[in-house]
């Protein structure tokens, strides 16, 4: 009859913890401290900040839990990664920190299902990084005289990377010159990335269908342990 009692508990036990109500095994949003109110989560990993690759996993919030809705393996700046109000432009280092996504792009036409703003590249699209410039940190149709083509990114010379893309909040609504432009959540390359977070193909277009604004999704961006930690200690 103990066996039978002790058996039963680690069935509940087990249901609790996949539910999101066990204390050690909580998913990872439910550690957090903020996850941006919505229902929706991305979460980039890294095991430190060294690292250059982790993985992206994205969450729902469904009757008061967080649920995994996909993961991907996930690749991070060359240099690793660095606190987001500490980053200077230009270090080939990943942000961290929670961000909103304030629309999604690509070369290639939105993936069915997508209901998040999407904007199709085209031939004069460009994202200005020039620190003079009044445009900095945003896409611009056509190169203004005050971007420097040197300090911008003609978006469909990135037919590869830009395929699929969110538009990450980094320094976006209020950009500070010098901390940093031009960070998105996008499909691999060849290898790391200049400071964006980068997935697998198939994975951005998963998310991009998965992604809803009314339930404001966000992008946290952290490690495993120590001061950039996406979870409580």
């Amino acid at each position: 009859m103990t066996l039978l009692r002790t058996a039963a508990a680690s069935v509940l036990l087990a249901v609790v913890a996949l539910a999101g109500g066990g204390t050690g095994t909580d998913p990872l949003p439910s550690r957090m401290t903020d996850t941006g109110g919505g229902r929706q989560l991305i979460t980039a990993v890294a095991a430190d900040l060294r690292a250059t690759t982790g993985t992206v996993t994205w969450w729902d919030r469904r009757r008061g839990h967080w649920v995994e809705a996909g993961r991907a393996p996930a690749r991070f700046g060359a240099k690793g990664l660095v606190e987001g109000a500490r980053r200077v432009q230009g270090t080939d280092t990943t942000p961290t920190g929670l961000y909103d996504l304030p629309y999604g792009f690509g070369t290639q036409a939105a993936p069915e299902g997508t209901r998040i703003g999407y904007r199709r590249v085209g031939p004069q699209s460009w994202w200005c990084q020039d620190n003079g410039s009044l445009s900095y940190n945003r896409w611009v149709e056509g190169l203004p005289e005050d971007c420097r083509p040197g300090d911008a990114e003609k978006l469909d010379s990135y037919g590869t990377q830009y395929a699929y893309a969110l538009v990450v909040g980094f320094n976006y609504a209020q950009p500070v010159r010098g901390r940093g432009a031009g960070i998105f959540l996008h499909v691999n390359g060849r290898g790391a990335t200049a400071g964006c977070v980068s997935v697998p193909r198939e994975a951005m277009r998963r998310i991009l269908a998965w992604a809803d604004p009314a339930r404001r999704p966000h992008l946290a961006i952290g490690t495993e342990g120590g001061t950039t930690a996406l979870a409580r200690p």
